[in-house]
């Protein structure tokens, strides 16, 4: 059995909820391949990609301006918000510890209601933003937290999220991200989690795009994406976000549990310079710079998804990188 054959029988055997696989070598296709009924144009909600993908508007506004570092302190973008009195941790939590998961929050477990409740995702973010935690040690942030960083993007740039990321990263790559999703009920969101066909990004009630997930994508998009972090920032001789940038963030700027972290990207192995933007149900975008390969996994919904990384280093690294 050769390695192609090994790789895609432990695929069909052991990763049943995979939509679409991209493997990009030298900047080019060398793989694809889609399953459970899906193809080329079938989008999936990729969950935590988002984050990775805020990750890099922030990088953008950075080069652009917008924002000056990320030591600028979180409240310097919401002047209108009133701290608690008595809570000083908040006033001194700067982007770098959003970014780095290293940002404090009041809460144990998620509080879902009280933030999809709502009126604004955002506001309630900075309300729980804080607490008696340590900034500086990792804790990260599935859900509740990372919108502080579109509503950043919104008051810095004077744009929506998706209006911003349509003009300087999505149109650039030919990235389709048609519209907002609001949602009307707990049903809609269940649908949309599930759904193959939608180009869009969800948004809370004010309209401000989500950060820590609600992003479709479809698989190639997220091959893009790769190639754009491998050739450093330049796609098709343009260059959408600096080399600067893009070093940073996937470097180790904190660490949790067995992964090293940077800003709001996974670090793999820092030795090949190995990657990803990882989300719920086995999303991946997976970079490793050494061995100049590309590889996006795009993912039904599943709870418990098995981990991507072994599959990809196991059995998918070595048949496109034989020669490496």
């Amino acid at each position: 059995m050769n390695l192609k054959t090994k790789m895609e029988k432990v695929i069909h055997n052991s990763y049943k909820n995979i939509g679409g696989i991209v493997v990009r070598k030298e900047g080019e296709i060398v793989y694809e391949n889609y399953l459970n009924q899906c193809n080329e144009d079938s989008t999936f909600h990729v969950f935590s990609v988002t984050k990775s993908i805020i990750s890099i508007l922030i990088g953008i506004a950075i080069d652009q301006g917008h924002i000056k570092s990320i030591n600028q302190k979180v409240l310097n973008f919401f002047p209108d918000y009133k701290v608690k009195e008595g809570e000083k941790a908040i006033q001194n939590i700067t982007l770098k510890e959003l970014l780095t998961m290293t940002a404090p929050y009041k809460y144990k477990t998620e509080p879902y209601t009280e933030y999809f409740s709502s009126d604004s995702w955002v506001k309630a973010s900075l309300d729980f933003l804080g607490g008696k935690g340590k900034i500086g040690e990792f804790r990260y942030a599935p859900l509740i937290g990372p919108d502080i960083l579109s509503g950043i993007l919104v008051n810095a740039t004077g744009q929506s999220v998706l209006d911003f990321a349509t003009k300087y990263l999505f149109a650039p790559l030919e990235i389709s991200v048609e519209s907002n999703v609001i949602f009307q009920n707990k049903e809609e969101q269940m649908a949309f989690y599930k759904a193959r066909n939608v180009k869009g990004w969800v948004t809370d009630p004010t309209g401000v795009n989500t950060a820590g997930w609600g992003l479709n994508l479809t698989a190639r998009d997220m091959a893009k994406i790769g190639q754009l972090y491998l050739d450093c920032g330049v796609w098709n001789g343009k260059q959408i976000v600096s080399s600067e940038w893009i070093n940073g963030s996937t470097r180790k700027q904190s660490k949790g549990g067995k992964l090293a972290y940077g800003y709001l990207w996974w670090i793999i192995d820092e030795k090949e310079g190995a990657y990803a933007a990882m989300g719920d149900g086995g999303n991946i975008i997976y970079v490793n710079e050494k061995k100049k390969i590309v590889i996006s996994i795009a993912s039904l919904l599943e709870n418990n998804a098995r981990d991507r990384i072994k599959l990809i280093r196991e059995y998918m690294e070595p048949v496109f990188t034989k020669c490496v």
